[in-house]
């Protein structure tokens, strides 16, 4: 099969699983069957799938990921060699691990095409990636707890791990426990890193967006916080601050400066 061969074929299978979808014609048009595609995976829950449809999903996904490109640490300006800033898309950075923002259920975004960072990592990492994470709930038996942190492979994304941390929602004035889960928050993410030998992360700007929180006062939290763990622990992990809005990336900057 060829890569539009590929992704029909996906389609066709996703389609077959739900008798919804009987009557369902497949578009004509690529970008259209993209976003079938990605549609169909955001809102499969998490179940058994055949090795077959694993195996030609990572097929596609790979070289779809290969047509994005990726992003070194080597591409990336940093003042110290230690400390990284870069404003784009963080499934393209090909560092050991990259955080994921997500949601106390940890299983992804189910809203078909959102564009919010949870949904985006399990698109290009793969059905897999869903799958792993309802075994680790299964297995914990509860919610996450905002604060703490996850890993799991990366799959079909650039990068090694992706480490799942759930921040706080910022739903009235902020206050110092607010301030305490986000520190929280990253603390955790860069201890699970250490503990699996991660050499280098990229982090989102964790709670803001959605969950409310400041941006300024995020990223004070976020430098302030990362700077004295690597103090702390002598660690050479090199970090990367991810952002994705121009706001943040002129508060960072004057952070970093």
């Amino acid at each position: 099969m060829n890569h539009v061969d590929k992704r029909r074929w996906l389609i066709e299978q996703l389609l077959a699983e739900d008798e919804y979808y009987k009557d369902y014609e497949i578009p004509i048009e690529e970008q259209e069957q993209k976003n079938l595609l990605r549609g169909l995976m955001n809102v499969r829950s998490p179940r058994k799938i055949s090795p077959d449809f694993l195996s030609i999903q990572d097929e596609y996904l790979q070289e779809e990921n290969s047509q994005r490109g990726c992003v070194t640490l080597d591409e990336i300006h940093s003042k110290d060699g230690r400390l990284y800033l870069w404003q784009g898309d963080i499934t393209r950075l090909k560092v050991d691990a990259i955080v994921n923002a997500a949601n106390s259920q940890m299983l992804g975004c189910f809203q078909p095409l959102h564009n919010c960072i949870d949904n985006c990592i399990h698109t290009y990492a793969g059905i897999q990636l869903r799958l792993k994470c309802n075994e680790i709930m299964q297995a914990q038996g509860h919610e996450e707890e905002t604060g703490r942190a996850k890993i799991t492979p990366a799959y079909n994304l650039p990068c090694e791990y992706v480490i799942h941390t759930v921040g706080p929602i910022v739903q009235e004035p902020l206050t110092k426990k607010h301030e305490e889960l986000l520190a929280s928050c990253y603390q955790s993410c860069l201890d699970i890193a250490e503990e699996n030998g991660v050499k280098s992360i990229a982090f989102c700007c964790i709670s803001t967006g959605v969950f409310m929180f400041p941006n300024q006062r995020a990223a004070e939290i976020a430098v302030d916080t990362v700077k004295a763990w690597l103090a702390e622990t002598g660690s050479q992990m090199k970090v990367v601050f991810n952002v994705y809005k121009d706001l943040d990336l002129e508060i960072y900057r004057e952070l970093l400066q």
